[in-house]
């Protein structure tokens, strides 16, 4: 299944900021969100599995340096 470039908005996420993408398959969903992060040039993108508001799927960050 692709995934949209909406659901990865690697764009508006400035350093030491997150969002959270709701999955059934967090390995696919994790794959997919850091190979995102590539094509928008973030190197410092960073993921984990995670459960938010009763929702599993994968939390997506930049480190703050």
């Amino acid at each position: 299944m692709p995934y949209s470039s909406r659901l990865f908005p690697w764009q508006l996420v400035e350093r030491g900021q997150g969002f959270f993408v709701p999955c059934l398959d967090v390995e696919k969903t994790l794959q997919a969100g850091l190979n995102a992060a590539l094509r928008h040039r973030v190197f410092d993108a960073k993921a984990y599995p995670a459960i938010h508001n009763r929702l599993s799927g994968v939390w997506f960050y930049r480190r703050h340096r």
